[in-house]
């Protein structure tokens, strides 16, 4: 097998992006957040030009073995820097000012009796799995199991001065495990304070509110006087003093308002009135030019909005004057702080109606703002993210709008049922928090069929397994939630791939479960060596059981019988039109992988077949929502379209649904979809109409996503 070693093409492309952001972005903020990208792509270019970094491989830092969390970038780049590393944190100081010195003190009997209390109040949080460490550690030795313990000092030993294997303090009490949520009311109610003003909507509220009104009342005291070169022809000490008191106010509104620089264009109205009546209170005569240029602003100002005064005048003036008083977001969103500064920082929010209501009374004399202004959509949205609810309700809500959401989800609900099996509520609880931190682990960029590191290949995990009391409840359990998140996942995103991280929390799950499936990932085309593990033959296997024979075989063309008897890289290769020799492209990389994915249906025969997964409405009804979202998908990338085409397929083909009525309804609902979806998938639905009346489809008929070449 041909090993694929990644390059420096991709970080040298994000170190540059990120340069160029950090240097040329108008936000200060954004430019803070691309300066720390470029640290940490130049960290990871260092590292694999030094040898400390090891791109592609399960054990990419130098020195440090797999179960070690790396600090991982976009793409799966580690750094080199492990993350529990770097500076002491707060729980350590709090000890002692040298990582070696905590790490010894928790093993003393002071020490050890401050974890176990910990153990029993709940009353820690872990940023990282390497903070459970000696939480374990005090649990086995309480529990008598001296050999468990020495085994995990034994493997975390060398690491005591590098690494933190304590936790942080948190808070004390049990959450109802069954409420998620996206981000905490202390994060969403950070990124809210972090908002600040837009500066081209304050410069044209300023302009408004501010120079609009001011160039009025230039143009009103020229209008209050005829003119000649030398001045107002009643320029006297009245007119002399108004001007001279316009004149001292647009100079403190200069230094005061600086966002609108339009007042500054000496070609500009305001400018041109301004300049004039400076003149004249400086006892100067107007030039010709100077005079005529006066004339014409007058003229045209009050021919286009009215003399100042006049009831389409006032009229507009009132109407900007209604628009400049508008609060900005940034201010709304410090009302809607404000209100989140009550609430646990460390939980969701469960009435995102309430904080997210129209600005009361009392929050009017606070800010500033009317009683009565509603919050903005923009503001709500990020509220949005901490809503806490049942999963199911976050779906039907849309607060979970994306099957990648709902894997960040999933961790809290699969880790309360990975952790059932344990004997007592102190471990169990520990476990559970156990895998909620080890979820957060970054994938990393691997190659060579090598798989992502497991929560049991951490030491002090391991060493808690001859603890585990799994039985029929246990295992019962474990079964329902993986029936419940298959779903909620078809159910609530049919026309998605399953990913990554959702499919690795389903196959936990399945092993809570006592149930061995073949559970299959997305593959990385520009890394992709050309062979395919065994427990790929095993789903294409599975998906033959559902679906010989039926509307998906013929449209892809699959003679399930035949897939033992044929290497399944070569049957891969073969259908995808590519030699299996040499080095692939891209492009043809894509279609091997997409046929793979073709012939084991992605997992969706696993759902249906193995774990049971049934919709509450039926198959169909997915199927009718699986064609809209093709439709919006039609003018998208083709490799989004040709997923939601398959799964579509996959629906339509299973027992029950009947296949030629929900086409016709799609021909219906095609018929009312823009011209150029309608364009582009009204052949390959009458294709797929044949199929349905029992045709085949050749290669080059099939929708497929990938190409040789673009």
């Amino acid at each position: 097998m041909e090993s694929t070693q990644p390059g420096t093409a991709y970080p040298l492309g994000q170190l540059a992006a990120a340069f160029v952001t950090a240097t040329t972005h108008e936000d200060p903020a954004t430019r803070a957040r691309a300066g720390k990208r470029v640290e940490r792509w130049s960290r990871v270019l260092a590292g694999m030009a030094s040898g400390r970094v090891r791109v592609g491989s399960r054990t990419p830092m130098a020195g440090y073995p797999a179960w070690v969390t790396p600090t991982v970038v976009k793409g799966g780049f580690a750094t080199g820097e492990p993350v529990a590393g770097g500076p002491l944190r707060p729980q350590e100081t709090a000890v002692g000012d040298l990582r070696g010195r905590v790490f010894a003190h928790f093993l003393t009997d002071a020490g050890q009796a401050e974890l176990c209390a910990l153990l029993d109040s709940g009353a820690y949080r872990l940023s990282t799995p390497e903070e459970a460490a000696l939480l374990v550690v005090a649990w086995l030795l309480r529990a008598g199991d001296r050999s468990g313990a020495l085994g995990v000092l034994d493997s975390i030993g060398p690491f005591a001065d590098r690494l933190c294997f304590v936790p942080s303090p948190g808070p004390v009490g049990e959450q109802d495990p069954e409420v998620l949520w996206r981000s905490s009311a202390g994060e969403v109610g950070a990124a809210l304070a972090g908002r600040r003003p837009n500066e081209r909507v304050e410069a044209m509220r300023e302009a408004l509110a501010v120079w609009n009104p001011l160039a009025d009342e230039f143009l009103s005291l020229w209008l209050s006087a005829g003119f000649s070169s030398a001045g107002p022809s009643a320029a006297d000490d009245e007119w002399r003093e108004r001007a001279t008191a316009l004149l001292a106010r647009y100079d403190r509104l200069a230094g005061r308002y600086t966002r609108c620089r339009k007042h500054r264009n000496p070609k500009e109205n305001l400018a041109v009135l301004r300049s004039a009546a400076r003149h004249v209170v400086a006892g100067k005569e107007l030039a010709p030019r100077q005079a005529g240029l006066l004339r014409h602003v007058i003229t045209s100002m009050v021919a286009r909005r009215g003399r100042p005064g006049s009831a389409g005048h006032t009229a507009l003036r009132d109407g900007q004057a209604r628009i400049a008083s508008i609060p900005g977001r940034h201010r709304l969103a410090r009302v809607v702080v404000s209100r989140i500064a009550a609430l646990d920082p460390d939980s969701g929010i469960r009435d995102v109606a309430a904080v997210c209501a129209p600005v009361t009374a009392a929050e009017a004399a606070t800010h500033g703002i009317p009683a009565g202004t509603p919050i903005p959509d923009e503001v709500r949205q990020v509220v949005r993210r901490a809503q806490a609810g049942p999963v199911d309700e976050l779906v039907r809500s849309g607060a979970v709008p994306s099957a990648e959401v709902l894997a960040e989800l999933v961790p809290q609900l699969a880790a309360r049922t990975s952790a059932a099996a344990y004997p007592d509520e102190a471990v169990e609880r520990l476990v559970a928090a156990s895998y909620r931190a080890f979820r957060v682990r970054r994938s990393l960029l691997l190659v060579d069929l090598a798989h992502q590191v497991r929560l049991s290949e951490l030491p002090w995990i391991d060493a808690l397994r001859p603890h585990r009391q799994a039985g029929d409840g246990t295992r019962q359990e474990a079964f329902a939630t993986l029936r419940r998140l298959g779903e909620l996942a078809v159910d609530g995103f049919p026309a998605t791939l399953l990913p990554n991280p959702l499919i690795r929390e389903l196959a936990a799950l399945s092993t809570e479960a006592g149930r061995d499936l073949p559970w299959v990932e997305q593959l990385a085309a520009d890394i992709f060596t050309g062979w395919f593990t065994p427990k790929f033959v095993r789903a294409a296997d599975l998906a033959g059981e559902l679906l010989a024979g039926s509307l998906y075989a013929r449209y892809y063309d699959i003679e399930y019988s035949g897939l033992r008897r044929q290497d399944f890289g070569e049957r891969c290769h073969a259908r995808a039109g590519v030699a299996r020799s040499g080095r692939l492209t891209v492009g043809e990389n894509g279609m091997v992988i997409e046929q793979a994915q073709i012939l084991t249906s992605h997992n969706l025969a696993t759902l249906v077949h193995a774990v049971g997964v049934v919709p509450a409405d039926g198959w169909a009804p997915v199927a009718r929502r699986t064609f809209a979202s093709v439709v919006r998908l039609s003018g998208r990338d083709q490799r989004d379209l040709a997923y939601a085409w398959r799964q579509l397929i996959f629906f339509l083909s299973l027992p029950g649904v009947d296949a030629s009525s929900v086409v016709e309804q799609c021909r219906t609902d095609l018929a009312a979809a823009p011209v150029s979806a309608r364009s582009r998938l009204e052949a390959p639905l009458n294709d797929l109409a044949g199929v349905v009346t029992g045709g085949r489809l050749t290669r080059e008929q099939q929708l497929l996503g990938w190409a040789a070449r673009r």
